[in-house]
């Protein structure tokens, strides 16, 4: 069974060597296939070698443990999450995977520097404002004084993080004490690898949905309701203490943190007879040969094309950047997940680690090497009792699990989670590693802050390329008039590329998500109003532009170039708003209440005079198409006629020369 496995694996490789070229979902199915039961090795803290791992391949990482933040600031901060959750702001969103529509399985609300916006798997949320104090504007309130300090609560924890974060002393890290059963089995030249932590379970590709075969494309937060079948596999852990030691504050030691029995041996406490630490695949099979075996497969749950060879092969972070300054956090993303209401949880499928909240991810559409702090805060019920308050004999912890990308020989990392706890990943972590979120017992919170690529993505760069879209437009005060100023094509193209930008980005990324912010905060209500208001001059100037081009004024070369970059805005605007329309009108939108149902806007009928066009562009795009046609054709009878009148001039000075020569 083993030599066949083992031939499985390499004739993989082997069509990987030769170049058949594989989706990332066709590799990923594959891989899990070759792996089978096995599984590839992960540390925990009760692990022999942990802290040498998280030392030389996860040195990016960092845990600041709860009882080195001020305790002012965790229950301001707890307070808050709940406050938010109470007021209904944390609402599951509707995004866009592989052509599909999917419902997240994790409710969220993006707070942050006003007017910025952060945009995943298609979908652009609309940040609430911190409400700070430099950025309040007097006389103006926009949601109810209750809000306003929840928000004020979580800037002054991004403040925090801010100054913390980039803070680097010697001996930070946290150090992991290790159990004296697993001490004594080095000493006694255990059996065991250092790596020997498995799960046994069932083929994890077979029954996965096809949210799930996504997940790669969701980040922390990202991850949408998928179905797993397999169940996870077995084995326990002795009861033992694990301390940390944590060197950001000179408030002192936490002291021994007592989780009694670790988050594994409970869970596999459910699932298997067995009671000493897993073999390793095939039986007694050396990981080594399980390298081997797999040296074909790079483990990555997206397709990075980007990506330099040297990311195939384990190493550790890079050195930390020097002179690190302050880091910009402008947003955070909150996240509260409830495993009891996340049905069919699907196991981790390459390590065996347990059920995943949100699968393997690196956050996306952040500025490049920015680090990322997350706040984490569990309780078991909707009052915020925290989870440590309980007895940790019956408490499973959420965890996070760390891999290094495009690489399946350093073992993977779990890190378990108490409430108050926060986790950061600094210099290119995020980008070099991928992490998942492994569920505990209780409801979660988390607070996760971010530099934001916001180069194309706050309510100041939308305005501004309005004002330059819609400088092109001339209005006569007495009469109210449209006329454009300018017909440059290069003109004309950047005015409707702004013009779709507005609508799509911006007018209907924001209705797609219903009247969730108006509801709790009016702070985009009037911007929104005003970008409105643009795009209806917009309208007018695609109009006039239609005019310009089925005038026959323009010279032939001029029209054609214009008609066709107005063909080619027109088609685009008709596909993406056929688009929308079919994913606000889809079943699983108007499954969603009323409040949260997406709202197809702009949208307009036919007996719209007020509109300068129709909402269906199909006539007028016909129209160009055919004016078009009609002008190239004529062009290219020009062109003959030019052609034919240059071989009659060239024929006739061929004979006068012959005539010359020849008398």
């Amino acid at each position: 069974m083993l030599l066949v496995t083992v031939a499985k694996a390499s004739q993989s490789a082997c069509l990987l060597r030769c170049g058949v070229r594989q989706g990332p979902i066709r590799l990923r199915r594959r891989l899990l296939h070759e792996l089978g039961n096995q599984r590839i090795p992960f540390l925990g803290p009760l692990d022999q070698g942990f802290q040498q791992l998280w030392d030389s391949s996860y040195s990016g990482l960092v845990l600041k443990q709860a009882c080195f933040l001020p305790g002012e600031l965790h229950g301001r901060v707890q307070a808050a999450l709940l406050t938010l959750q109470r007021k209904g702001c944390l609402l599951k969103d509707l995004v866009r995977i592989r052509e599909r529509d999917v419902l997240t399985s994790v409710s969220r609300a993006l707070l942050g520097q006003p007017g910025h916006t952060y945009r995943y798997l298609d979908t652009r949320l609309f940040a609430i404002p911190w409400h700070s104090e430099d950025t309040e504007v007097k006389g103006q309130s926009c949601c109810d004084p209750d809000l306003r300090a929840a928000c004020r609560a979580l800037w002054e924890l991004n403040c925090f993080f801010c100054s913390d974060v980039p803070i680097k002393k010697g001996g930070e890290a946290v150090t992991w004490g290790l159990a004296p059963k697993l001490l004594e089995e080095e000493d006694t030249g255990s059996e065991h690898s250092e790596v020997s932590k498995h799960s046994e379970g069932g083929d994890s590709d077979s029954k996965q949905s096809p949210e799930a075969d996504a997940e790669s494309k969701h980040s922390e937060e990202w991850d949408t309701d998928s179905k797993h079948s397999s169940e996870g596999c077995s084995e326990s852990k002795p009861n033992v203490d694990w301390d940390t030691e944590s060197r950001h504050s000179s408030d002192g030691g936490c002291g021994d943190r007592t989780h009694g029995e670790s988050v594994d041996s409970k869970q596999r406490a459910g699932g298997s007879t067995e009671t000493g630490p897993a073999k390793l695949v095939g039986q007694d099979r050396p990981v080594t040969e399980l390298k081997h075996s797999l040296s074909g497969y790079h483990i990555e749950d997206e397709e990075e094309p980007n990506q330099d060879s040297s990311q195939g092969c384990s190493r550790a972070s890079p050195p930390p950047t020097a002179g690190m300054g302050p880091a910009q956090f402008n947003v955070t993303l909150l996240n509260y997940m409830d495993p009891a209401a996340m049905s069919q949880l699907k196991e981790e499928p390459y390590y065996g680690m347990g059920k995943m909240a949100v699968g393997w991810h690196h956050d996306e559409n952040l500025v490049s090497r920015s680090p990322v702090a997350v706040y984490s805060h569990s309780c078991h019920d909707d009052k915020g009792v925290s989870g440590e308050g309980s007895s940790s004999s019956e408490n499973v912890f959420w965890r996070i699990g760390l891999k290094v990308a495009w690489d399946i020989h350093t073992p993977g990392l779990t890190l378990p989670l108490q409430s108050g706890d926060c986790y950061y990943m600094r210099d290119d972590l995020n980008r070099t590693h991928q992490h998942c979120v492994l569920a505990g017992d209780c409801a979660r919170f988390s607070s996760t802050h971010r530099v934001a690529e916001c180069s194309s993505g706050t309510l100041d760069y939308i305005q501004n390329r309005c004002r330059e879209a819609l400088s092109n437009l001339h209005t006569d005060p007495e009469t109210g008039s449209h006329n454009l100023l300018s017909l440059l094509p290069s003109t004309l193209q950047n005015c409707e590329e702004i013009h779709n930008e507005v609508e799509f980005e911006w007018l209907r990324q924001y209705w797609f998500q219903g009247q969730r912010y108006a509801r709790f905060c009016s702070w985009w209500s009037k911007p929104m109003e005003q970008l409105e208001a643009d795009w209806r001059l917009m309208e007018i100037m695609t109009q006039l532009f239609l005019a310009a081009v089925e005038e026959e004024e323009p010279a032939q070369e001029a029209r054609r170039e214009m008609a066709d970059i107005l063909l080619t805005a027109l088609t685009d605007r008709q596909q993406h708003r056929q688009t929308w329309r079919d994913r606000c009108h889809s079943s699983l939108a108007q499954s969603l209440p009323p409040e949260e149902s997406p709202v197809d806007r702009p949208f307009w009928g036919c007996d719209d005079t007020s509109m300068p066009l129709t909402f269906d562009l199909a006539d007028i795009i016909n129209r160009v198409e055919s004016l078009l046609w009609s002008v190239t054709l004529q062009q290219g009878c020009e062109m003959f006629v030019l052609e034919r009148r240059g071989e009659q001039r060239a024929l006739a000075c061929f004979l006068l020369c012959s005539d010359e020569r020849h008398p």
